[in-house]
């Protein structure tokens, strides 16, 4: 069982930067590969990065690869999404999300994770 917390959210103006965080909760955090997706009004929930559990491999999707960096720290059970360089159209509730399944190449469908968090919201002013 992975219980998952997202924050960082908020306001920000286009072309500014955001860090947001997602902690678990359990010892197997580790053993997970971490994804966010992110979802905005009437919309889909959309892939944005995974990483591998060892942290050894990370997947952008092409609207947001050269601006946003996934990271993580098992010792701290945290993964991190670093958002650079925002535009209005990455306004979105934020979601991390945790699975053992792979390759990573499978982990940009929704329904390959077990876990999700509440979401975290971010706004990107004009």
């Amino acid at each position: 069982q992975v219980q998952l917390v997202e924050s960082g959210g908020g306001l920000v103006q286009a072309g500014g930067s955001l860090r947001l965080s997602c902690a678990a909760s359990g010892r197997t955090f580790s053993s997970y590969n971490m994804g966010w997706f992110r979802q905005a009004p009437g919309k889909e929930r959309e892939f944005v990065a995974v990483i591998k559990w060892s942290g050894s491999s990370t997947s952008y999707a092409d609207s947001v690869k050269g601006r946003f960096t996934i990271s993580r720290d098992n010792a701290k059970n945290t993964v991190y999404l670093q958002l650079n360089s925002l535009k209005p159209e990455d306004t979105a509730v934020y979601y991390c999300a945790a699975s053992q399944a792979y390759p990573l190449t499978r982990l940009t469908r929704p329904y390959e994770y077990g876990y999700w968090g509440q979401g975290t919201q971010v706004t990107v002013s004009s």
